[in-house]
């Protein structure tokens, strides 16, 4: 039981600092460590790091809307797309033949740890806002009808999408783009968790609630750091944590 409370409790580290400075999944993280160490079957892997997610994104949002770091509006917007075109990806998914993609979240997250400390996000609120309201509804929609089909049809990488198009597509600034990424995933999360719990049934009581609360410390710890540090120190602090996590996850699937 030691064993398993140090494994799901450094899970937890990485995919709470994960949640709370990048809007990141806590899938990418828990799901992998849990197969791997613990020898969870995939299935439960996922739904007891989904159901991490949930608080440990909502926390991580609350936090960043208090510091008014989250665009509620266009958030729920994107969020509708994002879960009806995940559904439509997962059905899509089911009618072609069967392909390895587990590596595409994590190549993401390293992708994005490497760019946000060679090139930083310093995009300003001032700038945000000169895009008209109209403009930035309809970028929202065609936006989160991209994440969700991909996501749903490639079964990984939702928050890493959300944090890549948020910035670099939509000119969010960083401390936005992630408050309204966990927005998003709280509810994503949400629904992933139940459907999964659902249709497997409950998993490990003791797995869950390990990971649950570790996640919601270290994502409650990363998004106060992140709301009060300067655009500069989360570029860096938010490429550290994703190149680490990353390079980790690439290690745990290749190597154990």
């Amino acid at each position: 039981m030691l064993y398993a409370f140090f494994i799901c409790f450094t899970a937890g580290i990485g995919a709470g600092l994960g949640t709370g400075f990048a809007g990141m999944s806590a899938a990418a993280v828990i799901a992998p460590m849990l197969i791997t160490f613990l020898k969870v079957p995939a299935y439960e892997a996922v739904g007891i790091a989904l159901a991490s997610d949930v608080l440990a994104s909502a926390v991580s949002a609350y936090t960043y809307h208090k510091n008014k770091n989250l665009d509620v509006r266009n958030g729920i917007i994107m969020m509708i797309s994002v879960l009806i075109f995940t559904l439509i990806g997962s059905y899509m998914a089911s009618l072609v033949p069967n392909t390895t993609m587990g590596s595409f979240s994590t190549c993401m997250t390293l992708f994005l740890g490497i760019k946000f400390i060679v090139k930083p996000i310093m995009t300003t609120k001032e700038s945000m806002q000169k895009i008209d309201a109209n403009t930035r509804i309809r970028q929202s929609i065609i936006c989160g009808v991209i994440i969700g089909f991909i996501c749903g049809f490639v079964g990984a990488g939702g928050g890493m999408m959300m944090l890549l198009i948020l910035t670099s597509v939509l000119g969010y600034e960083l401390k936005t783009a992630v408050g309204t990424s966990v927005f998003i995933m709280t509810f994503t999360a949400f629904t992933g968790a139940i459907s999964h719990f659902a249709i497997g049934g409950m998993p490990n009581v003791w797995y869950l609630v390990f990971c649950v609360l570790s996640t919601l410390l270290w994502a409650r710890i990363a998004a106060k750091f992140a709301n009060k540090a300067s655009a500069i120190t989360l570029n860096r602090a938010t490429g550290v944590v994703l190149t680490i996590l990353g390079g980790a996850i690439l290690v745990f699937n290749y190597f154990t």
